[in-house]
């Protein structure tokens, strides 16, 4: 029998949110003889196999078939797998190891604040020296992608094999692409992030893989791992509010739904108090407005899990694996 090979990354700060993600879905990784196993499990859910792989190597197994699903970021993604799209599907952000692929420069260019004004450097760099402004970058296939996408044409790639960021300041490139969190790291090493240079905005992704053996165990299997991810994602971001109030219920959960884009998943009870669930960002706006409408209190509750009938996420998978 086929398993489900699942790859998460083998160490660091990702394994760890990786590990809790899984935790909060309630899905336990369980790593077999300790840190020098590659190999787990998910307790409870046979058919599954933990592979603890770094973050790149973790894309090929998947744009390879070798894992059906993995947590890796998005600009590894997109940087490794010019065909991504063809090869993988990000099915959801996770919400940890979040970066962005910048383009800076060094502070001292206090006339370049955008690509525009990149291409006119270059072009005068080029003129001046007889040669093309060099750009040192690890991410080389999202620099040439990005930098066409902005017409700005009249330069070379310097492959960064150490700290991308040193490369300016030790004479080895003018400029480089690389990717950051706070900007702390640029700044210290006296460079800037263009206007517009922010290439892509990358985080942790739960990616599955196109080209693996989806039969029907691994189907199913992943609806298991997705209808739990799912629910748990759904309580996250969402909260239940309770409201005591009379009148016409039906009216004022139509208001709600219009205004605040309430649900009441369990529908609308003749007595009791009136049960609604909303995202969690517009909650406070829909209490005031409940309080406004009659209601003598509300109350706001967090959940653990919000299970449906509707799995969004395997429907998202199945319409790419047919």
């Amino acid at each position: 029998m086929t398993n489900l090979v699942l790859a998460v990354p083998s160490k660091g700060r990702l394994q760890e949110n990786a590990n809790a993600f899984f935790a909060r879905a309630g899905l336990e990784v369980v790593r077999g003889r300790g840190l020098r196993d590659y190999r787990g499990t998910l307790a409870g859910l046979e058919g599954v196999e933990i592979a603890f792989l770094s973050a790149s190597e973790i894309v090929s197994q998947l744009a390879a078939g070798t894992a059906h699903m993995g947590i890796t970021g998005e600009d590894l993604v997109r940087e490794t797998l010019p065909d991504a799209d063809a090869k993988v599907e990000l099915l959801t952000p996770l919400g940890f190891g979040h970066a962005n692929v910048v383009v800076a420069v060094p502070q001292a260019w206090i006339d370049v604040r955008n690509m525009a004004d990149l291409e006119d450097v270059a072009a005068a760099y080029r003129m001046r020296r007889g040669e093309r402004m060099r750009v040192a970058t690890k991410y080389i296939n999202l620099t040439r992608g990005y930098f066409a996408e902005q017409g700005v044409t009249d330069y070379r790639i310097v492959e960064s094999l150490g700290a991308t960021e040193g490369a300016p300041a030790a004479g080895q490139a003018e400029l480089i692409v690389d990717i950051t969190t706070t900007g702390a790291t640029l700044a210290a090493n006296a460079l800037k992030v263009l206007d517009d240079g922010i290439m892509l905005r990358s985080e942790a992704n739960l990616v599955a893989s196109l080209t693996a053996d989806w039969n029907e165990r691994t189907r199913n299997l992943a609806r298991v791992i997705l209808g739990r991810i799912a629910a748990e994602e759904e309580a996250r971001t969402t909260r239940e509010v309770r409201a005591s109030i009379s009148g016409d219920r039906a009216k004022v959960f139509a208001q709600a739904q219009k205004l605040f884009g309430a649900q009441a998943p369990l529908g609308i009870a003749k007595d009791g108090p009136l049960t609604l669930v909303a995202a969690k960002k517009k909650v406070a706006d829909l209490a005031d407005w409940l309080v406004s409408q009659g209601a003598d209190h509300v109350t706001v509750a967090q959940m653990d899990y919000i299970f449906s009938s509707k799995n969004e996420l395997f429907e998202k998978l199945s319409a790419r694996i047919g």
